[in-house]
C-alpha cells in the first residue's frame, strides 16, 4: 500500500470519528421527568415562568442565577444556571437548558434563549416589503 493511501484512510477514519462524537450532542429535547432518570446531561426546552421569581445576586455569587421553567409536558421546575444571568433574559419566550436534575432542581451549565420579539420589527418590515 502506498503512503498516500494510508494517509487517506487515516483522514477518513478521523472524520468518521469526529462525526460520531458530534452526533452524541445532537439529541432530542428531554422533559424534566426524563432528566430525573438520565445518567448524562440532557437538554430541556420549556417556557420561562415570568410570574415566578428570578434570583440573581452577583455580589453573593456571580455565577448563580435561578428561575422557573415549564417543560413541554407542563411540569414546572426550579432551574439553577451556573453562569451569570444572560442579558435580556426576561424577554425570552422559550428557553433551552442543558444540565441534570439534582434534588428536585434542574442544575444547568448552558442556556439558549429564544426571543421571537427580537426579530418582530424585521418580520413586520419584510411583510410590508412583499
Amino acid at each position: 500500500m502506498k503512503p498516500i493511501h494510508i494517509v487517506a484512510i487515516l483522514v477518513l477514519a478521523g472524520g468518521i470519528a469526529a462525526l460520531t462524537l458530534q452526533a452524541k450532542d445532537v439529541a432530542t429535547y428531554a422533559t424534566f421527568t426524563d432528566a430525573k432518570t438520565a445518567t448524562e446531561k440532557v437538554k430541556v426546552a420549556g417556557k420561562l415562568k415570568k410570574d415566578k421569581p428570578m434570583v440573581y445576586e452577583p455580589t453573593k455569587d456571580a455565577n448563580k442565577f435561578s428561575f422557573y421553567l415549564e417543560d413541554t409536558q407542563g411540569q414546572e421546575v426550579p432551574v439553577v444556571l451556573l453562569k451569570p444571568k444572560p442579558q435580556d433574559f426576561e424577554l425570552s419566550e422559550q428557553v433551552v437548558v442543558t444540565g441534570d436534575m439534582q434534588n428536585g432542581t434542574f442544575v444547568a451549565n448552558e442556556v439558549l434563549m429564544k426571543c421571537p420579539s427580537k426579530y418582530k420589527d424585521e418580520e413586520i418590515y419584510m411583510k410590508k416589503k412583499n
